[in-house]
């Protein structure tokens, strides 16, 4: 009867929700997120842009808040954190494309910051015009390259 009574004591303690399962190792609920903010492999995260636009899409800061929150806290909690930027033009202005895509970055990072995720572990990387031709800014997690392959 004890033994059944431990065990219903940690299953309550790991349940989701319960106060204190999150610190003991229990994944985080799912982020539901918003238009313009998508999941890619390795827990990383995709914001797109709207052509021109450096401003964050509707939604998205309240979530990149919660990712930097989440990122601040978790167990591998002193890893670099990648923002990797990108703009799909102006075609014949490699400078004002970084330009672009470095705003965008910067934006990203201080979503991040705001949820309590340290500012100086995140490296910004302005790629400017690639060949993708996006309008995004990519967060990659600790040891996750833009492939999506741990680095």
């Amino acid at each position: 009867m004890n033994g059944r009574r431990a065990l219903l004591a940690l299953t309550i303690l790991a349940a989701p929700g319960v106060a204190g399962a999150q610190s003991r190792g229990a994944p985080a609920p799912p982020l539901a997120l918003p238009a313009g903010m998508s999941p890619l492999p390795q827990g990383a995260y995709r914001v797109i842009f709207r052509g021109p636009e450096v401003a964050l899409p509707a939604g998205a800061a309240e979530v990149l808040a919660e990712i930097g929150r989440r990122m601040a806290a978790s167990p591998a909690g002193s890893g670099r954190i990648t923002v990797e930027a990108q703009s799909s033009g102006p075609r014949n202005d490699a400078s004002t494309a970084r330009r672009l895509s470095l705003e965008r970055a910067n934006a990203v990072r201080k979503a991040l910051a705001a949820g309590g995720l340290d500012e100086t572990r995140v490296d910004v990387r302005a790629l400017g015009r690639t060949p993708e031709g996006l309008d995004a800014a990519d967060i990659l997690p600790p040891g996750v390259t833009r492939t999506g392959r741990r680095g």
